[in-house]
C-alpha cells in the first residue's frame, strides 16, 4: 500500500502500459497523473499495487476512511473509477480488499469491464459520449440525421451571437488563470440557481482543479476551453484529455447570454477541435441532461455500488450511503417525481440567492 507520492516511475510506466493495452477508452481519470493530483489534496489517497514476483500487474487507487471504509479515488467527483489490472490476473475482490485492510469499497462511476467490482454494483447508468473518430464533419452529418432542428437552431444562434455581441473566437486549450476563475464563478452560480451543492465551496475540489490545470502529461492534461465574443468570455469548460478521450467535467456559461445557447455552441466547437487534435471521443459523463441528449452519439455504462465485507463494515456502508442512494433511484425512475424534485431544487436555489 503506497501513498501516491511514493509510487515509483517504473510502476507508473507499467500502469500506463496496462491502460494503453486495455480495450476500454483511455479515460484520463484512470491515469496515474490524476491520482497524483488527488494525492496533493486528499491525504487519505492510496494506491494498492499488485505484484507477480517483482512485476507490478495491478493498481487500485482509492481513499481509506476511518474504520477501514474505502471508496474510489475522488469519489463523487471522478467520472471514471476502478482498478488497472493485467488481463487474466487471478485475483478476486475479497483478496484485494483484505490486502488493503478495507471493510468496504464504494464507487459511483465504475468503468465497464471491471470484473472485480461490477458484480457488486447496485445501479447501472449511462455515460453519454460524442464519437468524432471519423472527423467533425461526419459528426455534424450524424446530428443532421438525428437532430436536424437542434443543429440548425444552434448554428443560427452561434451566428446571431457573433453579430449581436462580438466576433466569436474559440480557444481549445486556454492557459489564462483568470478564465478558469471565471468558469468556476459561473459554475458556482449555476449550482446555486439549480439548488444543488456548490462543489467549489469544497476547498479540496478547487485545489484539485487548480493542480490539474497545470498537469500536461500526454494521457492526462487539464484542458480549459473558452468561447469568446469579442474579448469577453461567454462560455467555458474545464476537463481532462488523453490522446484519444476528452473527459468533459465542468462546463458553464455567462447567464446573461443564455438565449444564444452558448453552452451548446461551446460543445460543438470542443468536438470540432478535439477531432482536429486526433481525439476520437468526448465523454459527457453520467447524468441525464437535455444538452447531452442533443449532442450524444452513444452511451457507455458506468456503475454505482460497493463491495462490502460481511459484518460491521457492510453495516457502516449501508447506513452512510444506501438510504440516500435508494431514494435518489426511486425519484429518478419516476419522471413526474423527478420533474417536481428539479422544480423544488430551483425554488430552493432562488431562495438562497441574495
Amino acid at each position: 500500500m503506497l501513498r501516491t507520492e511514493d509510487l515509483g516511475e517504473g510502476e507508473r510506466e507499467r500502469w500506463r502500459a496496462l491502460r494503453a493495452a486495455s480495450t476500454l477508452p483511455r479515460n484520463p481519470f484512470m491515469e496515474p497523473e490524476f491520482t497524483d493530483a488527488v494525492g496533493l489534496v486528499r491525504p487519505r489517497a492510496r494506491v494498492a499495487v499488485v505484484y507477480e514476483g517483482r512485476e507490478p500487474v495491478g493498481f487500485l487507487p482509492h481513499e481509506r476512511g476511518r474504520l477501514g471504509q474505502g471508496q474510489a479515488l475522488a469519489y463523487g467527483v471522478s467520472d471514471a473509477q476502478g482498478a488497472v489490472l493485467a488481463p487474466g490476473l487471478g485475483l478476486n475482490a475479497a483478496e484485494l480488499m483484505r490486502a488493503c485492510s478495507l471493510s468496504s469499497f464504494a464507487f459511483d462511476n465504475l468503468e465497464a469491464d471491471q470484473g472485480l467490482f461490477v458484480p457488486h454494483a447496485a445501479e447501472e447508468y449511462a455515460s453519454y459520449v460524442i464519437d468524432v473518430e471519423k472527423g467533425y464533419e461526419t459528426y455534424e452529418s450524424v446530428l443532421r440525421a438525428q437532430s436536424p432542428k437542434f443543429l440548425k437552431t444552434t448554428l443560427a444562434k452561434e451566428r446571431r451571437l457573433g453579430r449581436q455581441v462580438g466576433e466569436l473566437r474559440f480557444v481549445f486549450d486556454e492557459r489564462d488563470p483568470a478564465a478558469l476563475r471565471t468558469l468556476m464563478a459561473w459554475k458556482s452560480g449555476q449550482y446555486r440557481r439549480t439548488g444543488r451543492r456548490d462543489r467549489f465551496v469544497q476547498e479540496w475540489i478547487t485545489r484539485l482543479v487548480a493542480a490539474l490545470a497545470e498537469t500536461r502529461a500526454p494521457e492526462c492534461a487539464g484542458t480549459l476551453s473558452v468561447l469568446y465574443a469579442g474579448e469577453r468570455p461567454i462560455a467555458a469548460h474545464f476537463g481532462l484529455r488523453s490522446s484519444t478521450v476528452l473527459a468533459c467535467w465542468f462546463p458553464s456559461y455567462e447567464p446573461e447570454f443564455a438565449k444564444f445557447s452558448p453552452g451548446l455552441v461551446l460543445h460543438l466547437r470542443m468536438a470540432e477541435s478535439a477531432a482536429a487534435e486526433g481525439i476520437g471521443l468526448l465523454d459527457l459523463g453520467r447524468g441525464a441532461a437535455e444538452y447531452k441528449d442533443a449532442l450524444k452519439t452513444g452511451e457507455l455504462p458506468v456503475y454505482e455500488g460497493a463491495w462490502t465485507r460481511p459484518g460491521a463494515g457492510a453495516a457502516l456502508y449501508w447506513l452512510s450511503r444506501e438510504p440516500s442512494r435508494r431514494a435518489h433511484h426511486f425519484v429518478r425512475n419516476r419522471p413526474r417525481l423527478a420533474a417536481a424534485a428539479a422544480r423544488t431544487l430551483k425554488s430552493a436555489g432562488r431562495l438562497r440567492r441574495p
